[in-house]
């Protein structure tokens, strides 16, 4: 519960401590996003402003924080989720009431650590790319003129990109590179847990064959979670294919996110 609440409250402090210090909330960020932007934007440059730099700096903290903590809950709740589960295995034979109850523990740490997983995922994605992690806080709600010329200006860029001289402007160009960036994090890290959990279901697989069938419980619990990882596998090959698809190509990606939004 103490990591639940850290998780949400911490790294925003965290992030504060360092080069260019924090915000004072998440108005004052994006706000500050959207004006150094558009600065920069205009300036033609391809590397980031001192303004935009003390930004994206800032988002590199946060994100760190959050998956470093999103980490230790998910240690600490997979060690949870391993005492729950042999302690329903142990109470067959103790009460319905008692193993109803052990069983929906284990389900909810469960669901737990896995939204724990996704968050480490997503937080270690944000880390490798925080420049483009931040473009959605750019278009929600932009109403500003200003930004909004600037967003038109990029739609415009993207959806002739290379331009009609066969070149990109350089801040584009760095956007694009950021953004292939962004997806490529992804890719890797699907991959990696994907054949993390490849291994595990083999192995719970084999723990399964090797029960015998008077073990009616431990069967069950290898098998579902047999199953389970099984199936988050074929999901994270699913996730990495298709950011390798998207970081391959990344212009036509980036632009329908800047028509339609993440």
């Amino acid at each position: 519960m103490a990591l639940a609440v850290a998780f949400v409250v911490a790294p925003r402090f965290l992030a504060g401590v360092g080069p260019g210090s924090g915000f004072a909330g998440e108005r004052d960020l994006v706000e500050a996003l959207r004006t150094s932007f558009t600065g920069y934007w205009s300036s033609g440059d391809r590397d980031l402003s001192p303004s935009l730099e003390r930004v994206v700096d800032y988002w590199f903290r946060y994100h760190l924080a959050k998956a470093a903590i999103a980490a230790l809950l998910l240690i600490v709740l997979v060690a949870l989720g391993i005492r729950v589960w042999k302690a329903f295995v142990r109470a067959d034979g103790l009460g319905t009431g008692k193993s109803v109850a052990l069983a929906s523990t284990g389900v909810l740490v469960t669901m737990l650590a896995l939204f724990s997983l996704v968050a480490v995922m997503a937080n270690l994605q944000g880390v490798v790319a925080p420049y483009s992690s931040l473009l959605p806080m750019l278009t929600a709600g932009a109403t500003d003129a200003q930004l909004t010329g600037t967003l038109d200006q990029i739609r415009r860029q993207l959806a002739d990109s290379p331009g009609t001289d066969g070149h990109t402007a350089p801040a584009l160009q760095l956007m694009i590179d950021d953004f292939a960036r962004y997806h490529v994090a992804m890719a890797v890290i699907a991959a990696i847990v994907a054949a993390v959990l490849s291994v595990l279901s083999a192995v719970l697989w084999r723990w399964f064959a090797r029960t015998e069938p008077s073990g009616r419980r431990t069967r069950r619990v290898l098998g579902s979670f047999g199953v389970l990882s099984a199936l988050l596998s074929l999901a994270g090959i699913v996730v990495a294919v298709a950011n390798t698809t998207t970081a391959a190509d990344p212009a036509p990606a980036l632009l329908a996110f800047f028509q339609n939004g993440w």
